[in-house]
Order: C-alpha cells, then sequence, then structure tokens
C-alpha cells in the first residue's frame, strides 16, 4: 500500500523542496500543523534530489519504517535558472511491501512527467500553489487509484493519458524437476489465446495430474527445456500444482492436518465428489449397483485413516477393496496430498562405500584367471554393461529418490531393482 505520493524539485533559491505531496503534511509539516511526517524530508533531500550524476536512476533507500522509491531526472536548458531543471516523483511504501511492481510505477512516472517538461514546460511553467493545481490532481488520484484498484488512467492533456497498472508480485515457484507431475488448478483452455507460445499450446492437453514433465515434453514432441519452462510459467501464476508419480508400489501415511478433514463435511463432501467414480450402465445387475454407490464422508474419513508408513498402496487396495472400488484410488490419494493431510514416503538407493570397490576387485581377478579369448569376450561384455551402472551410481548418493532415478534413466521401477541388485551391496531407505 502507498503511504504517500510527493513532487519534490530542486529551487534555486530554497534548494531541495517538497512542491506537492498527498496525503497533505505527510512529508514536510506546514506551519502549525500537528501531524507527525512520515519522513524528515530535509535528512532524505540528498537522496530525493541527488547530484546530476545520480539523475536518471532508480533510487530507493529506507527509513525504520518506511521504503521510498523515487527517480530524479535532470534536464538541461539555456531556458532554465541555472541551465538545469530537476525533479523527482516519489513513492512511500511500507518497509516490507514487496517493491517490484512499485518500481515501475516510478519509472513510468518520471518517464511521463520528462516528455511532458520537454514537449512543453508541464512542471517548470505550472505557476500552482503548493497541493493545488495539475501535478496535484495527479498525485491525488494516482494514490487513491492504486490503492483501491491496483490501476489508474488520468488524461493528462488532449495528447497525453497516464495509464498504470500494478501487477501482483508472487514469490518464487518451487523447484521443478522432470519426476514432477503438474495438475492444474484452473481450467486452462478457457485462458487458452491463440496468439499464446506455440510450446504453451502444446504442453496444455497433456497436463492431466498423471504425466511428469518429462513424460509431457515427449507427448507434447517439444524440447524439455522449453516445455520446463512453461510449465514454470504457469506455477508462478499459480495454474498448477506439484504432485509426485502415482504407482500402486508407492507409499503414503497422513499428517495431523488430517484432524481438519474430519471435522469438515463440506471437505468430505468435496472428496467423495471428486473421487466419486462414473455411474455404472444401467445393464448391471442390483447387487453390483449397489457396490457402486459413492463412498460417505465417514468412510472415505476410515480409508484415509488407514494409510501408513511401510503400506503400498497396493496392499492398501487390496486390504480394503469392498470401499476402495466404489471410488478412483488415484484421486483419493491426490485429494488427500493436495490438502496437505497426505504425504509420499519416497526411496532412496545408497551406495556403501565397498560396492565399487568389490566391484573393481571382482573385474580384476577375473581378468588374470581368464584366457585370452575369455578375456575379449569378458570384456565386451562390461562393455555392454558397464554404461547403465555407471550412469546408475551417480544417484545413488541418497539424495535421488526413485522417481527421480526411473524418470531420469527411462526404466520402470522393477528394472531399476534388479540394476541395484547387479551393483551389490546397495541399501534402501525410505523417508
Amino acid at each position: 500500500m502507498i503511504r504517500a505520493i510527493f513532487f519534490s524539485i530542486f529551487d534555486v533559491h530554497e534548494g531541495p523542496k517538497v512542491l506537492h505531496q498527498v496525503p497533505a503534511d505527510s512529508i514536510a509539516s506546514s506551519s502549525g500543523s500537528t501531524q507527525i511526517p512520515l519522513l524528515h524530508f530535509p535528512s532524505v533531500s540528498s537522496y530525493i534530489i541527488p547530484r546530476p550524476e545520480y539523475c536518471s536512476k532508480l533510487i530507493t533507500f529506507c527509513t525504520p519504517v518506511h521504503r521510498v522509491l523515487c527517480h530524479p531526472v535532470c534536464l538541461h536548458s539555456s531556458t532554465y535558472p541555472r541551465n538545469a531543471y530537476t525533479f523527482s516523483i516519489a513513492l512511500v511504501l511500507d518497509a516490507l511491501t514487496p517493491f517490484a511492481s512499485y518500481a515501475t510505477v516510478t519509472l513510468k512516472l518520471a518517464s511521463l512527467l520528462q516528455t511532458l517538461e520537454e514537449q512543453s514546460r508541464f512542471l517548470s511553467q505550472d505557476a500552482s500553489a503548493p497541493n493545488t493545481g495539475k501535478i496535484y490532481a495527479l498525485c491525488e488520484i494516482l494514490l487513491e487509484d492504486l490503492n483501491n484498484y491496483c490501476e489508474s488512467m488520468i488524461p493528462i492533456d488532449d495528447s497525453n493519458t497516464l495509464n498504470i497498472k500494478l501487477f501482483p508480485t508472487y514469490p518464487p515457484p518451487p523447484p521443478l524437476y522432470p519426476h514432477h507431475v503438474p495438475l492444474s488448478t484452473v481450467r486452462l483452455e478457457s485462458l487458452t489465446d491463440p496468439n499464446w507460445d506455440l510450446t504453451m499450446l502444446r504442453v496444455l492437453p497433456h497436463i492431466d495430474g498423471i504425466n511428469s514433465v518429462k513424460q509431457i515434453s515427449l507427448l507434447a514432441d517439444a524440447n524439455y527445456k522449453l516445455v520446463r519452462k512453461a510449465i514454470e510459467h504457469l506455477l508462478y501464476y499459480g495454474c498448477l500444482l506439484l504432485l509426485d508419480i502415482f504407482s500402486f508400489s508407492a507409499s503414503y501415511a497422513f499428517t495431523a492436518e488430517l484432524a481438519s478433514f474430519v471435522e469438515d463435511i463440506d471437505m468430505q463432501e468435496e472428496c467423495a465428489a471428486y473421487v466419486a467414480l462414473p455411474a455404472l450402465p444401467s445393464i448391471q445387475s442390483n447387487s453390483k449397483a449397489s457396490h457402486s454407490d459413492p463412498a460417505n464422508g465417514f468412510q472415505l474419513v476410515e480409508l484415509y485413516l488407514k494409510l501408513r508408513q511401510g503400506q503400498t498402496v497396493k496392499s492398501f487396495y487390496i486390504e480394503n477393496a469392498e470401499v476402495v472400488d466404489r471410488i478412483d484410488i488415484r484421486r483419493f490419494i491426490t485429494f488427500g496430498v493436495i490438502k496437505g493431510f497426505l504425504y509420499r514416503i519416497h526411496r532412496y538407493a545408497i551406495a556403501t562405500s565397498q560396492t565399487s570397490r568389490r566391484k573393481r576387485e571382482h573385474k580384476s581377478k577375473s581378468k588374470q584367471k581368464a584366457t585370452l579369448s575369455t578375456a575379449l569376450e569378458l570384456q565386451a561384455d562390461e562393455t555392454e554393461s558397464e554404461p547403465y551402472l555407471l550412469e546408475l551410481e551417480k544417484f545413488l548418493d541418497g539424495t535421488h529418490c526413485f522417481d527421480e532415478i526411473c524418470t531420469e534413466l527411462t526404466i520402470s521401477e522393477r528394472e531399476l531393482m534388479s540394476r541395484l541388485k547387479a551393483l551389490g551391496d546397495v541399501q534402501i531407505i525410505c523417508r
């Protein structure tokens, strides 16, 4: 929120001077005013109206409570006293307010005022008293519009109009990896436009909460780096959530946040509608149709409470088949992850220090005992098996989950387990 906007100049007799300020007495108090200014202008005037070499640059500084953004401009001409005219438009914000979007506003204001001054001496020939006239009205309307509507359109004269909009500043998106699965939180097709980026248009149809980032790049037949950049763009604006790859061999457990789901009837109804299976055809028998009734909130709570560490989704499905058969198990897990009361238990592989040493010793002994023909065959086998083993070893430091390894190497989890067994002493941890 903007606390104040003020316009100051360098007066040839008085030096740096606040000419217009909104609200009144917010920067420089008039005689008889009891209001405490937001700033002590004399102590910061050298930043508002600096030396010429520091003009035409964005300047921002903080006081203990507020942040000031200004863009001083110094125009040189023989028509001005001392052949120069220096002015500055400044915004005062709270010290902790993100100021990136306000910096753009300050730059645009300074650029517009400079253009108006160069065209028609709009600033220097304004004979209005302080806190009156066109410049004061501009500051007043701008403060009110930006604080209330985050945008403003102010006609200056017949040829110039000020159009300014405050674009929201979002936090940086989370890191995006090839094994992440994007899930849309809005109807992306309703936002698309034929003029959008071509990669973005090719990517959108494959964002379904099932395909990983790498799979999306393959399905869209697009460069992975471009696909990643497009998805990061959607993440930044909150159009996507990131999930894990759904697998029946994965494990999930609930958190303390499950208590909010137990108490919230509306959330239970939302979950029931989200995980419900489509209605079975009418040709089904009555006994089977009775099993197609959607699960109620109480049954869903029971199911979530049965998820635990060390239990795969497959075993959970088998143990609770009577109820789980009536819901979409993938959506059931996804709903809990989105709401924050379920978390994925990942598996990581760690190679012991003896693993690579044993393999080297085994190879050297085999070569010593082998005949010439056997050695050639052994060397050929090693040439074929060595690349994928070496490629796998870089993931065995305990920081890469199985999803990441399988995605990077484009292999199934079963094939990954067989390769880990071939490496020898590899420990698998869950966390």
